[in-house]
């Protein structure tokens, strides 16, 4: 539904069972977890993450010589997709409600952070294993208020569209952070906290594992049936005697096979070529308030 005010059109989008505000590493993360584990999963991505100003990733788990932030990046976002959440593009300017009545976020529209994950999405098509169509990148063209029962926050660092929840935090010179419980819930019930705003260490996969820690905790709260995240082998449950748990799956040789195949096809065509996006640095140092670095000088 949508609607004409002096401002603008407002458009009334569809229910969620969460909506992540932030699509670094933190919350891409956090919304590949709550996807897989049947949560209706919506993230709202502002911008461009942090993560993309690295020149190369030296510490990430399962990358023995590195990878290019920004390749990783693209390939974390894949994921999340293909796991089933969906991404919009847009910024947050207010969050509203409650976990018994429903959260509101109003989304506002931002032409140029549409460009990037415009362009983004389009490049990412290309590729073999770059996610499903939910992965669309759905640019924002007016106001929105998009329904959720919980609220997953993963930006950094302006968290001002919090103001109406009167949420605990910590204000610590130029950075404010939430006050959490250690598994990423806040003060105020039904929204979470992940990554940055944690206070927590800021290395990538930190942020990762503070994104998976919170979105199950999130499914515990929501009561959704789940042991842990497993993919296993044939029999490793039944032929104990028991059934498959929630959340967990078992497969044959031929479907294991079938998916380490998809799996080689689409980090080959991952990793075929140089990643082309322009190398980011802070904005301040550039003319570029993106942090765009002239191609020249790399």
């Amino acid at each position: 539904m949508t609607a004409s005010t002096g401002a603008g059109s407002r458009e009334e989008s569809a229910s969620h069972d969460v909506v992540v505000v932030g699509g670094g590493m933190a919350g891409l993360t956090a919304a590949t977890f709550t996807a897989r584990a049947g949560v209706s999963t919506l993230v709202l991505t502002h911008g461009e993450s942090i993560l993309r100003r690295n020149a190369f990733l030296e510490n990430m788990p399962g990358f023995p010589a590195g990878v290019n932030s920004r390749l990783f990046a693209d390939m974390l976002r894949a994921q999340a997709t293909r796991n089933g959440a969906e991404i919009q593009t847009g910024r947050v300017v207010d969050v509203s409600g409650s976990l018994d009545e429903q959260f509101t976020v109003t989304v506002d529209a931002d032409t140029e952070a549409v460009a990037i994950v415009e362009k983004r999405d389009s490049d990412a098509a290309a590729n073999a294993g770059a996610g499903t169509p939910n992965g669309t990148g759905r640019a924002a063209t007016t106001t929105r208020l998009i329904h959720a029962d919980r609220i997953i926050v993963a930006s950094w660092a302006d968290i001002d569209y919090l103001d109406g929840l009167h949420i605990e935090r910590r204000d610590a010179g130029s950075k404010t952070y939430l006050d959490a419980d250690g598994v990423g819930r806040t003060s105020v019930p039904g929204l979470y906290v992940a990554g940055r705003l944690t206070e927590r260490y800021h290395q990538a996969v930190i942020a990762a594992g503070s994104g998976a820690e919170t979105a199950i905790t999130l499914i515990h709260d929501a009561e959704v049936p789940f042991y842990n995240d497993w993919v296993v082998p044939e029999g490793y449950f039944t032929d104990r005697g028991r059934e498959v748990p929630p959340g967990c799956e078992e497969i044959d040789a031929t479907e294991q096979g079938a998916r380490q195949a998809a799996s080689r096809a689409a980090m080959r065509e991952y990793f075929a070529e140089p990643h082309e996006d322009v190398q980011r640095t802070h904005p301040s140092l550039v003319d570029d308030e993106l942090g765009r670095v002239e191609r020249g000088d790399w």
